[in-house]
């Protein structure tokens, strides 16, 4: 059996002080800064009582007042999860990819960026994978207006 979440997370804590954790109902979670996210992926997936080797889940959250990119991660060889989130402002939401930590967040950043915007810096192919590339804007974001026609097609 692998570590609780609440002794995993004390451990980020300990090695990124900057680094906020937070009780919430459902999965605590590390609140990373921005700047630091690679560090502590790597930092997760290298550390061998860790091992996080498989993010799970990529994905992002509008909130109306900023962008939040959440990353579900789970050890194949400790059986453990933890919780990390990113805030992003809502002008040009911009965070670094982690494609090179954990290839698997390739298609995750991806979809999140084709559903709300959000930028990941170092992608190796950031463009959209479930609507078109000429699809006007990004249908998640709490203020996208959906379009009536597209590309001569009613959609309303």
């Amino acid at each position: 059996m692998g570590l609780s979440s609440k002794d995993i997370l004390a451990r980020v804590k300990a090695q990124y002080p900057d680094v906020e954790v937070v009780e919430a109902p459902g999965d605590a979670f590390a609140l990373v800064p921005q700047e630091k996210l690679t560090d502590v992926a790597r930092w997760l997936r290298d550390t061998p009582e860790l091992r996080f080797d498989f993010p799970t889940c990529v994905s992002g959250v509008d909130d109306k007042q900023s962008f939040w990119v959440v990353y579900h991660l789970y050890s194949v060889r400790h059986n453990h999860r933890a919780v990390l989130k990113v805030k992003l402002g809502r002008e040009e939401p911009h965070v670094s990819s982690v494609c090179s930590i954990w290839p698997g967040a390739d298609w995750h950043e991806r979809e999140t960026y084709d559903m709300y915007g959000i930028v990941f810096d170092g992608h190796p192919d950031l463009r959209r994978i479930l609507l078109p590339e000429d699809w006007p804007g990004y249908p998640l974001r709490k203020d996208y207006d959906f379009p009536d026609h597209y590309q001569g097609i009613p959609l309303k």
